[in-house]
């Protein structure tokens, strides 16, 4: 076969009232990795569910494999040799790693009783774990397995589907830099094997280094394609938001002021035996890097009562404070938006307007009732600070994308005057426009006088919206770093336990 393995021409899809794509050209040949960016809303997921057989287009034409298709059903794209990694991890905790890869597959023994033939099971899974360099069996129950490690059993799955294509949404988001470029090396192998890659991620740097030719979407429709000689984050951003971004950092208004939380030798049951100290001051924004289980996500659910403590004291404005829930931080004014928006921060089958006002029932009741009127206007006034695009407030907070859910977050504690916010990976798997306007309220809300405690994998982020910056290291904080001293060297060296230079 010469031709591209994948053509779709004019492809539109139309919902009431709103046009999700608009006549979309986009070919993948062989052996081919096309990077597919734009801003959540752009239109991707909707151009991805075609292809998965999950929505039938409007209008257009797809060739697969040399063949005209009506449409794609989901078993006619699992057949045409179409595989998708999601962003969304879609395993079974109550199963092994094997039997998440072959789920429905799985090989039976000889017998009246066809029962699942477990070793030939493990013996098929574990070439694909060797692949990509897993730490871990194919035996091993996938409740036990990190977000980083349930992320490559859904890649391990896909390729035991002998897939021509593989679609990767967002696959390296809860990866480490490490893990990240094992991924990397496996995509540069499927390409020498012929297999081609649609190669769907946020994070521009990584786009850069794997694709051949980089296709744009925005507002549902292909604003520009770059071929690989010109691809840079610069023109993928330019393209995306249809204009330049201003630098990434902002200096704070006024010099920070006195501490607003300041943990004194805290233990979490994560690593009892390690203490933190550290303290967060009004009006700055401290960043708190470190590589994923160094302890960064367990001292945040510490600090906002999720998970109990194993010794030391909590201060807020100089005084100790008693923090044992949610509730009690809450009270202090001390909130959290946590890594995981849909099953953490949102009930996604409520409106924008309850989960708004959700964690502060009291203020919007009358009489023990919610007043619907108070919800909504509290709602719609954020929803205007935020930018939150949506019809309405009245709108599911599971209908919006990834940026517009993490506002909604957002919003039900600015509704309520927060003193410290808590941001566990604030902009993961949201677009670059969205993440903009997220560090945008970060500074405003510290200049006027909040405290921000932003936890991030994400080095540029890390460098480019922290004030100072304290790294964790097997559970405690192994140096902080002021303005002038950051550096992705710097960061990396105390993440990994040595001095920074």
């Amino acid at each position: 076969m010469t031709g591209p393995f994948l053509q779709i021409t004019g492809v539109s899809k139309r919902y009431p009232g709103t046009v999700a794509l608009d006549g979309v050209d986009l070919s993948v040949s062989p052996g081919e990795v096309v990077g597919l960016v734009g801003e959540n809303g752009a239109g991707k997921s909707t151009l991805m569910k075609i292809l998965g057989g999950i929505v039938t287009p409007s209008a257009g034409e797809i060739v697969l494999d040399g063949t005209r298709v009506e449409r794609l059903s989901v078993g006619g794209s699992m057949r045409g040799g179409i595989a998708f990694v999601h962003q969304e991890l879609n395993l079974f905790d109550n199963l092994s790693v094997a039997g998440n890869v072959f789920i429905g597959r799985e090989p039976l023994r000889a017998g009246p009783l066809r029962l699942i033939d477990r070793q030939r099971l493990s013996d098929w899974a574990r070439p694909l774990l060797e692949q990509l360099g897993a730490d871990f069996g194919p035996d091993t129950p996938v409740a036990s397995l990190s977000l980083a490690q349930m992320q490559l059993v859904e890649i391990a799955k896909a390729l035991s589907l002998q897939a021509r294509l593989v679609i990767m949404d967002e696959p390296t988001s809860s990866l480490t830099a490490q893990e990240t470029e094992r991924l990397l090396a496996v995509i540069r192998r499927l390409k020498a094997d012929q297999v081609s890659v649609i190669f769907i991620s946020h994070r521009l740097a990584e786009v850069e280094r794997c694709a051949d030719r980089v296709v744009v979407l925005r507002d549902g429709r292909l604003v520009a394609e770059l071929g690989n000689q010109e691809i840079s984050a610069e023109r993928m951003i330019r393209h995306m938001i249809g204009r330049d971004l201003k630098t990434l950092y902002r200096a704070p208004a006024n010099p920070p002021g006195e501490p607003i939380l300041e943990l004194d030798d805290l233990r979490t049951a994560y690593r009892p035996e390690q203490t933190v100290r550290l303290a967060v001051r009004q009006g700055e924004i401290l960043g708190l890097a470190g590589l994923v289980g160094s302890g960064r996500t367990e001292l945040a659910r510490a600090v906002f009562g999720i998970e109990p403590l194993q010794g030391g004291q909590i201060r807020i404005d100089g005084a100790p404070a008693a923090i044992s829930s949610p509730r009690d931080a809450i009270a202090r004014g001390i909130y959290l938006v946590p890594e995981d928006r849909k099953r953490s921060g949102l009930i996604l089958g409520f409106p924008i307007s309850e989960n708004v006002s959700l964690a502060d029932l009291s203020t919007h009741a009358r009489f023990g009732l919610v007043d619907k009127d108070t919800e909504a206007e509290t709602a719609e006034t954020q929803r205007r600070r935020l930018d939150i695009r949506c019809p309405g407030v009245a709108s599911e907070a599971g209908s919006l994308s990834g940026g517009n859910q993490q506002k909604v977050v957002l919003a039900k504690w600015l509704s309520m005057q927060p003193r410290l916010l808590i941001f566990d990976e604030p902009t993961r798997g949201i677009d670059v426009g969205a993440k903009n306007e997220i560090y945008r309220v970060m500074r405003e809300l510290a200049d006027h006088g909040v405290g921000i405690l932003m936890i991030s994998s994400d080095m540029e982020e890390v460098i480019g919206v922290s004030d100072r910056v304290a790294v964790m290291h097997e559970g405690r904080i192994a140096g902080f770093l002021e303005r002038n001293m950051l550096s992705e060297q710097a960061i990396m060296s105390l993440a990994v336990g040595r001095l920074a230079n």
